[in-house]
This record gives C-alpha cells, structure tokens and sequence, in this order.
C-alpha cells in the first residue's frame, strides 16, 4: 500500500496521497441551501486525504433532489462554502466541490420552488425518495425544452463559477448514480428524438455541452467528471449499448483535458482496462463494498491515480494516519449517515482520542 501515500498531480494541485474521499450526501444544509455550522469542521477533520469530493451540490433550485443538501448559486451559499473551503486548505488539503443535479430523482416535498421536477424525458424513475413525511413515490418529471436544456447547461457554468469564488481548487460534475447527466445518456430515461436524444452522439451531448460550458469558465485543469457505467442506482438500466456510450463519450471528453475522470467501478473489469486506455488523464476509481485488503490494486496495476473511500471516510475522519498504522477503523452509524446534528457527524473519535 505503499504507493498509496505517494503525491500525485490532478490538474492544476498536486495531491499530498492518492486517497480521495468520495461525495457522499450527509442532508445537513439550511433549508436555503447553505452549509450548515459544523460543514466546516466536517470537512476539515478529513483534510488528510488527498483530495475531497464534496457532496453532491445542486446548482440551482430544479437541481435539489434530497432534503437539506447544500447548493453553490446564492451569495449565501459561496460564503458557506467559504467556510469549509478555507478550514480544508489551512489543514493542508484540496477541495473539489461536486456538482450535481439530480433531475427526475427529486420530489416536490424536498425542493424551496416545491415544483415538478425536469427530466430529458417524462419517465418516472420508479423507486421512493425520503421526504419530510417520510417515503414517497417519486412523481413523473416534466420533459426539458431545448430551451430549457441551454439554461440548465448555464447553471451548471454558474455554480462552478460560483464554487471557485468560494475558494474551491476545482469541481466534480456529476455524471453518475441515475441523475440527470446519466438520464440523458441512459436509454431507459431518454426517449428524445431531438438533438438530445436517440443516438449514442445525441444522448452524449448534454453531458459534453455541460463539461464544456464549465471549462470555459473556469478552466479544464480545475474540471473532473464522474461516471458509473452499467450503474443501476435510481431506475437507470443502460443496456447493451451502454458500453458504447461511455467509449463514445469518454473519447470525447479526453480531447479536453480535464483535471480528472472519477469511475464507479461495479465490477466490470474489462470495461475498466478500457477506459484506462481511452482515458490520457488522471483516473480516479471507486469501488463499492472493496475490502481493505485490496485498496491500493487499482494503483498496483497502473489502472488508477487515485482510490477514492467512502463510508470509511465517514467514520474515520483520520482514515490516512489509520491505514499507515494498520489502526482498527470505527464502523459507521447507518443511523446518522442524513440529517441531524454532530452525533455520527463530527464527534467520530480519532486515535488519540
């Protein structure tokens, strides 16, 4: 594991370790969409790892999905994230703020406008989604406009400028889990027969556009992008083309030169080879249920940069100095993984204590 505390160049920062910790929705913000008080210090306990992803940050009202998570286009959202982006850096860490918006997995109950939610097309995901009067079937989503598809591409060069005047080193967008960048490339969300729509060029577009607009505005080098191919989370089901579509697409997207490509590998380890292949910048890897044993494989076999961690992250806000240690980790608590106060937040203890 030895090369997994090795620096590591992503984009314009260099990476104290090839550790990164996943984003992952903690529904702790203000119900405007700002931080909440502890973000800070959420953030910073974890500033030993390499790089943070930071929870998924919708970019606008449309893009909420869940209760209380943080957005990055008010004012007072950038003087939020100014908080937790200053306590990462004076701990010596790097901060990418993910963007992501969630599209049709979204309800009503859980948004400020409280409005349908939008989608590359009226299907309905067909799973629940927690909301303050507890599960509820996710409604049918209202199909975009083309109109409407330019302004969400808008938002999305918005809020990411909006995450580099809060002090962010760059942003993740979110391509992944079944929300709307993979509505528009999965086959069983999209049924266009526009632009946006149909073939794999089209239902690529979107996610391309969106890229392209964040990268004239803040950079490339500040600009990752994540994927889960053949990810079924949220009623996504890609099907035999799917493959197809993330070749086609991460082609494209390598012209650009991002900062990074984050992969949710489900086990598919071919199709993994392959976008180490296709893929000429940084790659970072996931790996759902992966056992420690087996964390630094992907680096041993030149397939990733980086390994990003997530529920170890949660539990273990010094994950790092644990590894190096081969110190025991804390088990998480299932019980306060959304919403609440410290308790399963900040108050996992480190060794010394």
């Amino acid at each position: 594991m030895k090369n997994l505390f090795e620096e590591v160049r992503i984009g314009d920062v260099t990476l104290k370790n090839r550790l990164g910790m996943a984003p992952m929705t903690r529904s702790r913000a203000l119900p405007d969409g700002t931080p909440g008080e502890l973000a800070a210090e959420y953030y910073g306990q974890r500033a030993s790892f390499g790089l943070i992803i930071s929870e998924g940050t919708q970019p606008s009202d449309d893009g909420q999905g869940y209760l209380n998570t943080p957005g990055i286009y008010t004012p007072s959202h950038i003087e939020g994230w100014k908080k937790i982006t200053s306590r990462v850096h004076n701990e010596g860490g790097r901060i990418f703020i993910q963007l992501m918006h969630a599209g049709r997995v979204s309800h009503p109950d859980n948004t400020p406008h409280h409005r349908q939610a939008v989608a590359p097309s009226a299907i309905a995901p067909g799973v629940e989604m927690f909301t303050a009067e507890g599960m509820k079937d996710i409604p049918t989503p209202r199909e975009l406009g083309q109109n409407e598809i330019k302004e969400v591409i808008q938002e999305f060069r918005t809020a990411a400028a909006a995450a580099i005047e809060a002090g962010a080193d760059g942003v993740e967008i979110h391509g992944a889990n079944g929300y709307l960048i993979q509505q528009f490339i999965s086959e069983n969300s999209n049924h266009r027969t526009d632009l946006y729509g149909g073939s794999i060029e089209n239902r690529a577009r979107f996610a391309i556009e969106v890229t392209k607009a964040v990268i004239d505005e803040i950079g490339a080098d500040k600009t990752g992008i994540r994927f889960s191919p053949q990810g079924t989370l949220n009623g996504i089901m890609e099907g035999e083309s799917g493959n197809d579509a993330y070749r086609y697409l991460i082609g494209e997207l390598n012209k650009l030169g991002l900062a990074y490509l984050h992969i949710m590998n489900f086990g598919n380890e071919p199709f993994l080879q392959e976008i180490r292949q296709l893929w000429t910048h940084p790659l970072l890897v996931n790996r759902p249920g992966r056992s420690l044993d087996n964390l630094s494989v992907d680096l041993d076999n030149g397939v990733a940069d980086v390994v990003t961690v997530g529920v170890w992250a949660l539990a273990n806000p010094d994950f790092i100095e644990r590894l190096k240690q081969n110190a025991h980790l804390n088990e998480v608590d299932q019980n306060t993984l959304y919403g609440g106060d410290e308790k399963g937040y900040t108050d996992y203890p480190f060794l010394n204590q």
